[in-house]
């Protein structure tokens, strides 16, 4: 399940926005606020105590911060699509390869602490799904090829599975579980607390918005 769940959960958000074909990507608003705080949650309850137990917490900080930088450096080639906003060409015909490779290195490492934290999976799927729709729509109303567009979602959902494997079989990263995690923990970080600053318009208080933070909060704690 560890395998399947993150690929069903990409290509089945893409074939729901085939099938529907939503535009207003503002309809999944309050889904990526509660995806940012469920993974934030889950980020700090499952995989920070275990980085600093495990670590010198200088080092440990080093590693953390270095995943931080990393994804913001992603974030130059991807424009955002890790937390639901793609500015790129729409008119564009060519496959985006700089979109493809910076979401696989973030998904790819996005695999490597679901099979020592089976909970993170929750995390992961949940932010994975909001972001595949939004994504899906970017997609299907460019002038990319719907062969591409295909090509593009199977390759994404490859990429966390891919992750999970490299660590339950790779000796590297069974040895240096614990920076690789802590630089993982840098990358949620980053990612969980950019959704939940984006989703305050204007910094604007937002009733329903605080509802579905603290119900993602909550039900992180309660796995």
């Amino acid at each position: 399940m560890i395998y399947l769940l993150p690929v069903l959960a990409v290509l089945l958000s893409f074939a729901f926005v085939l099938a529907t074909k939503p535009r207003i990507k503002g309809a999944f608003k309050l889904l990526l606020p509660f995806s940012g705080a469920f993974l934030l949650a889950l980020t700090i309850f499952e995989l920070f105590p275990e980085v600093y137990l495990n670590g010198d917490p200088k080092t440990i900080g080093l590693f953390v911060m270095g995943g931080i930088l990393l994804q913001i450096f992603l974030e130059f080639f991807s424009k955002g699509a890790e937390h639901g906003h793609v500015h790129l060409n729409s008119q564009s015909v060519k496959f985006p390869w700089l979109l493809f490779i910076s979401l696989s290195i973030h998904s790819l490492l996005e695999g490597l602490p679901i099979e020592a934290h089976g909970t993170i999976l929750y995390g992961i799927l949940v932010h994975k799904i909001p972001i595949a729709i939004i994504l899906s729509i970017f997609l299907l109303h460019s002038k990319i090829r719907l062969s591409y567009a295909i090509l593009f979602i199977i390759l994404f959902s490859l990429m966390t599975p891919l992750g999970t494997y490299l660590a339950v079989n790779m000796d590297f990263v069974s040895i240096y579980r614990t920076p690789i995690t802590a630089l993982v923990v840098g990358v949620l970080l980053h990612i969980s607390t950019v959704i939940l600053f984006e989703s305050s318009e204007g910094h604007s208080f937002n009733l329903r918005k605080l509802v579905v933070i603290i119900l993602g909060i909550a039900i992180a704690y309660l796995l």
